[in-house]
């Protein structure tokens, strides 16, 4: 049996995975989520993506997640007469929200509450941090500015505010409306662009259900006040994305690597997951092979417990959407291969001296983790309806693969990105405890999960079939103890 890699990948769908053939590739290569980029695309667009992924995945035999990325508020200048221009440094230049075209001396904007938002010594950052602009003065209807650097400025380039402070909500029109499609497409994640605070994720909860979707919510943390908000966030979301690239127009690129690894433990600890992001294989693009700096990025995240990395533009639209997904999986092995297994302290203090269990099957989670690593069993069997075993799990690095058998295919797929764990489907006909477990053993057997006399821990709930009842752990010796052979007659 081969080793499993615990850290899961994200792949953005686009131009470069459009077809079943490049589709059928990916999954071959090792992705385990897609993501719907919804900035692009229309609702159709995103469906026949879905249709061809889900047939892709069937047919090898894999479970891949869809995660639905909301657009959120986009902040952009307006065009320009002739496309682009070059603004030289210390030129002054007007951000002006009453014009139509731009040119060399000023650009209009699609959000005109700007003015209201800034003020006189403010910086702001356009097309990702390439042109920083100073305001000096606001009249009207314009911000007048002064240029720092050389360089070009094209049509509807994004603007950031240095230290945050934009009031634009994290939930637009637009995003409200393609909350409706993402539950149609019943997807089994879907990520909110720029939330505040938790109250942006628990309207976003509200939409969600309202529109008959229990897909899990992902906060993406690119904004100054998110990171002040971190817990309040964490407590209304099931996971986060730590989406690096307007995070660090706002906090500053020094600033980042460090809030990565702070916000990779705050997830660990309140029991979410985590998804890493942004030009993590960027070079990849253009290029077969990642730069040196990208495979220690990518290394490093894993190190630092992420569930998963992700890849955008160099699945979505580059010319090597297969070769970054093995290069991703390459660096995944060999990071995971080089960590030491000794039960996280930091981890293990949070769940055990800070929380005070009130769950039973929380108990019984953490107990598997302990017996799994002390005893050295081969697998973790979580027989599971809801998949709230398996996250518990997955948060203390045992070093010990978890199965989550299920017989719900929506559980099956949501456990897909948890760092650690790998489902199973199982019909759960029985309702005899003992034929479960059998059943169990048979199916982790058939995966190449385990074999003839591998010890495992098997977590199961009663009554049988009822989500939240995880009450009982029993270690097993695979195939010691078989059903009996009917009776004759």
């Amino acid at each position: 049996m081969t080793m499993q890699r615990a850290t899961k990948i994200v792949a953005t769908l686009g131009p470069a995975s459009n077809t079943p053939q490049r589709l059928a590739e990916l999954v071959a290569a090792g992705i385990d989520v897609v993501r719907l980029n919804f900035s692009h695309g229309t609702a159709d667009d995103h469906q026949k993506r879905v249709v061809m992924l889900r047939e892709a995945a069937q047919s090898a035999g894999r479970t891949v997640g869809v995660m639905a990325d909301l657009q959120g508020p986009k902040i952009r200048i307006g065009k320009f007469a002739a496309g682009s221009v070059f603004i030289k440094a210390g030129q002054s230049f007007l951000l002006d929200a009453a014009c139509a075209l731009g040119n060399d001396e000023r650009v209009g904007l699609d959000y005109p509450e700007l003015i209201d938002d800034v003020s006189v010594g403010d910086v702001l950052l356009l097309d990702d941090g390439r042109t920083v602009f100073d305001i000096e003065r606001i009249e009207g209807s314009e911000i007048h500015c002064r240029n720092r650097h050389d360089g070009e400025l094209s049509n509807n380039k994004g603007i950031n505010k240095q230290g945050g402070g934009l009031s634009a909500p994290a939930l637009t029109s637009k995003d409200m409306a393609d909350i409706k499609t993402a539950a149609a497409l019943n997807v089994d994640y879907v990520a909110v662009s720029f939330p505040k605070s938790g109250a942006d994720m628990r309207q976003a909860r509200e939409l969600l259900c309202e529109a008959g979707s229990d897909a899990l919510l992902v906060a993406k943390i690119e904004r100054v006040e998110a990171v002040a908000n971190l817990d309040d966030i964490l407590h209304a979301t099931d996971g986060i994305m730590v989406a690096r690239g307007d995070l660090a127009v706002e906090v500053g690129d020094a600033a980042v690597p460090a809030l990565q690894k702070h916000m990779i433990r705050m997830a660990r600890e309140h029991n979410r997951f985590a998804i890493t992001a942004t030009q993590m294989m960027e070079s990849m693009i253009a290029s077969p092979v990642p730069t040196r700096a990208e495979v220690s990025d990518v290394a490093n995240a894993v190190l630092d417990g992420t569930d998963a990395v992700m890849l955008s533009a160099e699945t979505a639209s580059g010319a090597y959407p297969v070769q970054a997904v093995e290069a991703m999986v390459r660096v995944c092995f060999a990071a995971e291969r080089s960590q030491t297994i000794a039960l996280q302290t930091d981890a293990l203090d949070k769940q055990f001296h800070e929380q005070a269990f009130k769950r039973i099957d929380q108990s019984i989670s953490m107990a598997a983790i302990f017996t799994a690593f002390h005893l050295k069993v081969k697998a973790i069997a979580t027989l599971t309806e809801s998949g709230s075993t398996t996250i518990w799990m997955s948060r203390i690095n045992s070093g010990v693969p978890i199965y989550a058998l299920t017989p719900r295919i929506r559980t099956r797929y949501r456990v897909s990105i948890y760092r650690g764990v790998y489902p199973l489907l199982t019909k759960y006909i029985a309702t005899d405890r003992d034929e479960l477990l059998w059943q169990a053993e048979d199916i982790l057997i058939a995966a190449g999960a385990v074999e003839a006399g591998d010890l495992i821990v098997l977590t199961i709930g009663e009554p049988i079939g009822k989500a939240g009842c995880t009450n009982t752990m029993k270690l097993v010796k695979v195939g010691e103890y078989r059903r009996p052979k009917p009776a004759p007659g």
